[in-house]
């Protein structure tokens, strides 16, 4: 099995554990901060199972009819869980003003405040090693995934934070109420952030800047004098890295000379950035050059 599919299975298994350990400090103490909490934890298990989803098509290999792959498959994944995320920051918004106005009293804070420490650090425990296994493996999902839970673990920490303030301050429980609106609104951020990868990988969007420098330099690198580039185009696919660019030489240069040269530019380029797809479109020099004015 796949680490990046064994790091999906271990979300799963965190956010089921979690979330049991959540629903029962929310059932506890009736704290509606906490339940903001639970409820983030329930798109964490659905974000899991999309995430597996996923993973399992785009590790499928490239066919007739998809010849490119199944790699945007993960762009579909972060999309779908920053929804998520969207749905559940609304839930925990309304949540939470209802409870302002309709305020009441909290019971247990001490056993659903060790709760809820123990589930944080199951979260985040879980998330440093998926982001280990996402950057290794440069996989959009499991990073998604992986901050998805980070985010869950410093909402968490705000969360038992005010209730910590309530037990030692009775007469704040406002902040129960207060807490979970600022929970929601805070993760509104991290859904709209991955929906914006999201669209940017379906949409063909270009590599990061430091990766096209170094596509170019790397090019440049492995030019002959008389040679020289143009037209260079990048997107990505999950974590396939596609670099086009025309590459010209003079018109006298033989089809072997040209192919070797191809070669060993694509090997350059394919040991310095990874699962890169390189295509070169060789022109003749003379193409490029102005016409002369007749007299």
């Amino acid at each position: 099995m796949k680490a990046t599919r064994k790091m999906a299975l271990l979300s799963i298994a965190t956010s089921i554990a979690t979330l049991a350990l959540k629903f029962g400090a929310y059932f506890l103490t009736d704290s509606v901060s906490l339940l903001s909490d639970a409820l983030e934890a329930l798109v964490n298990l659905a974000a899991g199972l999309v995430a597996l989803t996923a993973l399992t098509i785009a590790e499928q290999p490239a066919d007739d009819r998809h010849t490119y792959g199944h790699d945007k498959a993960e762009y579909f994944s972060s999309g779908v869980e920053g929804t998520l995320i969207l749905f559940a920051a609304a839930s925990i918004i309304y949540a939470g003003w209802n409870r302002f106005l309709h305020p009441v009293p909290l019971d247990n804070l001490g056993w659903g405040i060790s709760v809820g420490l123990l589930a944080a650090a199951m979260n985040f425990a879980t998330a440093r090693l998926m982001l280990k296994v996402a950057a290794k493996h440069d996989s959009v999902t499991i990073e998604a995934d992986a901050k998805h839970l980070l985010t869950d673990v410093w909402t968490s920490a705000g969360v038992l934070g005010g209730l910590l303030v309530i037990v030692f301050l009775p007469g704040w429980q406002i902040l129960d109420a207060l807490i979970a609106v600022a929970v929601g609104l805070h993760i509104v951020v991290t859904g709209i952030d991955l929906l914006r990868r999201s669209i940017d990988g379906l949409m063909d969007a270009a590599l990061s800047p430091r990766e096209i420098r170094q596509a170019e330099e790397l090019i440049r690198a492995g030019l002959p004098a008389e040679a020289s580039f143009h037209a260079l185009r990048t997107r990505k696919s999950g974590a396939t890295r596609f670099i086009e660019f025309h590459l010209l030489l003079p018109g006298e240069t033989s089809v072997r000379e040209s192919h070797a040269l191809c070669d060993r530019l694509e090997e350059s380029i394919a040991r310095h950035l990874a699962k890169a797809s390189v295509s070169i479109h060789v022109e003749p020099q003379e193409a490029q050059q102005p016409l002369a004015k007749s007299p």
